[in-house]
């Protein structure tokens, strides 16, 4: 079942009216996992760093041996032309996606240039300024380039991310702090995390276990240009427990607000609404 309504595809050079099939039984990413995708957003007849998601759909087909196949600005020009069914006023979640066709060597690797592309829009709205989310520990850790493709935005990830937000759900949260390979905050198991002490912002330090996102460079662009010191850094549990705010960070819906983490209980304070004026600002400027 789709996550949103009002679907349109893009698939083999041409757009289509709903939530068509485009993977096949013997398709190489239907039963080995290679697929890539990457996740941007309309809104308000805006859509912010959409180049820079779709380069990064890009790198991430060459992290995972598929052979990209749509440049940047073709892209971006075929994401536009779909858009354009939209009314300004519906929010749309923009994902592009690569897939392996076929198989090489022994039949795992992915064969060169045989490679399935496709663009779904779905109407998701953005969530209110104050829908806020909890979050919790779990036993479930980010893995490490050695032993998966954490340089993309990878399909396969996500089995993880799943057992790491159902664990959190059995537990009575909205989410979870997820811990690197090391033990340290990495972030949470769908989006970017940033704590405020102070007035100063804080975030995980980019190192190499999980995706810094585009989303979460904006933020720290417009929070440096707004005059607010943020820091990357090695962040600890007991950190977010000493916070005055957290926040995520994603693509999805931008900010969303955090009111606990098992226990410590925070407001929606004014460095959290202000990330996300900056944002909506930057995003219309």
């Amino acid at each position: 079942m789709a996550t949103g309504k009002n679907i349109r595809t893009y698939f083999e050079g041409r757009w289509h009216e709903g939530d068509v099939p485009i993977m096949r039984a013997a398709d190489h990413g239907t039963w080995l996992g290679s697929s890539v995708f990457d996740g941007a957003r309309y809104f308000e007849g805006v859509a912010p760093d959409l180049e820079a998601h779709c380069a990064r759909v890009n790198r991430s087909a060459e992290a995972l041996m598929i052979t990209p196949t749509v440049t940047v600005e073709d892209m971006v020009e075929i994401v536009r032309e779909g858009l354009k069914a939209y009314p300004k006023d519906v929010a749309v979640y923009i994902r592009p996606m690569y897939w392996a066709l076929e198989g090489g060597h022994l039949g795992v690797l992915p064969k060169q240039g045989a490679t399935g592309f496709a663009v779904c829009l779905e109407e998701i709205p953005m969530a209110p300024p104050k829908m806020a989310t909890t979050l919790c520990t779990t036993q479930f850790r980010r893995p490490v380039l050695e032993d998966n493709v954490v340089n993309a935005k990878a399909g396969c990830l996500y089995p993880n991310n799943a057992r790491m937000l159902a664990e959190a759900h059995a537990k009575g949260y909205g989410n979870t702090l997820v811990a690197d390979a090391m033990g340290n905050v990495a972030e949470s198991a769908t989006a970017n995390v940033f704590m405020v002490r102070d007035g100063e912002v804080f975030t995980p330090i980019a190192n190499g276990t999980f995706l810094a996102g585009i989303t979460r460079a904006r933020h720290i662009s417009n929070l440096t240009a707004d005059g607010v010191k943020v820091h990357e850094t090695v962040l600890s549990f007991d950190d977010f427990h000493a916070a005055d705010e957290v926040f995520l960070s994603g693509n999805m819906m931008k900010v969303t607000p955090v009111t606990e983490f098992e226990g410590t209980h925070y407001q929606v304070g004014p460095v959290t609404r202000r990330a996300r004026e900056l944002y909506w600002d930057w995003a219309h400027s």
